[in-house]
């Protein structure tokens, strides 16, 4: 069931062609996000102890989620509202390439500014929207415990320009807090940052990655057991259409591959 009318999505959609993201107020149930911080605890303990995330930072790391379990929740990746926006912006059919989370650890540090990927076609004018990152914390975010940082309306520039905008202060960094059950809809190349967790508690921001249907990065993917697909209803099948199928997931040897991230 949708939560905006389509002149609201239309709206959000502009306002998203204009700053580069949008914020959707406790929009996923708070009680289904608790469910997966439990899940996700229990899997930060293990990977730290492995040494197996991709580092992002100073005590900073980057988790790929077992496609399985409460991760592998409709309700949240498929959700209509998530998608309607997504697909106004970066066209129809869709194709979700990614599930992860980013958590900063007490002693992180502020990351250096930068775009998630290269532009398109390398050196002409930004192109429209091609790929999406859909963030929700499985937390309250405060100034504390490591809030993004973004700026306005450089997904649009070229990579020189949105620097030279952002050194001379035309487009400044905004942290965003927010709330469990918040979540962000941005374009990737939007210029941005991460901050320090000065408390004691792991602050975890889960991604899904949104791309245009023709567009892939082979270091981002998600492995989608086959059980859990069949399980799928029609539309999550077609989101996860390029996305390779496995028997099942063994997290025991599980490493990651996205480990260059910043551009």
């Amino acid at each position: 069931m949708t939560r905006y009318t389509t002149a609201e999505l239309d709206s959000l959609a502009n306002q998203f062609d204009t700053d580069g993201m949008v914020v959707l107020r406790q929009h996923f149930a708070r009680d289904t996000l608790l469910q997966w911080r439990s899940a996700f605890d229990d899997l930060l303990d293990q990977r730290l102890r492995e040494s197996a995330t991709a580092v992002r930072g100073p005590n900073r790391h980057y988790i790929t989620l077992p496609f399985s379990g409460v991760f592998a929740d409709e309700a949240i990746f498929a959700d209509p509202d998530v998608l309607g926006i997504v697909e106004r912006v970066a066209g129809d059919e869709p194709v979700m390439c990614q599930l992860a989370t980013d958590t900063p650890l007490y002693g992180s540090d502020y990351q250096d500014v930068h775009r998630d990927t290269p532009a398109l076609f390398e050196g002409f004018p930004e192109t429209p929207s091609f790929q999406l990152a859909v963030n929700f914390p499985l937390c309250d975010v405060t100034a504390d415990n490591g809030p993004f940082e973004t700026t306005l309306g450089t997904h649009r520039m070229h990579s020189a320009d949105a620097l030279q905008a952002y050194e001379s202060g035309r487009a400044p960094l905004h942290a965003i807090t927010m709330q469990l059950g918040d979540v962000i809809i941005r374009d990737v190349r939007a210029l941005h940052r991460g901050t320090p967790n000065l408390t004691q508690t792991p602050r975890p921001m889960v991604v899904i990655g949104y791309s245009r249907s023709w567009y892939y990065r082979p270091e981002v993917k998600i492995d989608v057991p086959e059980s859990v697909y069949q399980s799928l209803s029609a539309t999550a099948k077609r989101l996860l259409r390029t996305m390779p199928r496995v028997d099942n997931i063994d997290n025991n040897a599980a490493r990651e591959h996205y480990t260059k991230f910043a551009y």
